[in-house]
């Protein structure tokens, strides 16, 4: 069982940075491959980014490949998304996700067994 909660969200005008982090309870925090998935009001969730348990493989949407930078801190059992140049269609409630599955920084949403709770981002014009 892991349980997450996710922070770091806020109000940043467009080319701003804001970095989400992502805390897990439980001891194998290790063990899981974590990912990123946001949703903007009337969107399906969509992939954000993901890394493998060990960070040593990590898989970006085409739409933030550049400017975001997924990490793990195992020892802090947490996930990192670094978020640079940011733009109003970032904008949206940002989800991090735990799977024990394979493969390793899989892009699909429903691989995915825990889900922290969401964390608002706003990017202003």
């Amino acid at each position: 069982q892991v349980q997450l909660v996710a922070s770091g969200g806020g109000v940043v005008q467009a080319g701003g940075s804001l970095r989400l982090s992502c805390a897990a309870s439980g001891r194998t925090f290790s063990l899981y491959n974590m990912g990123w998935f946001r949703q903007a009001p009337g969107k399906e969730r969509e992939f954000v980014s993901a890394i493998s348990w060990g960070g040593s493989l990590t898989n970006y949407a085409d739409s933030v490949k550049g400017r975001f930078t997924i990490s793990r801190d195992n020892a802090k059992n947490t996930v990192y998304l670094q978020m640079n140049s940011l733009k109003p269609e970032d904008t949206a409630v940002y989800y991090c996700a735990a799977t024990a599955g394979i493969p390793a920084a899989n892009s699909e949403a429903n691989a995915y067994n825990y889900w922290g709770q969401g964390t608002q981002v706003t990017v202003s014009s």
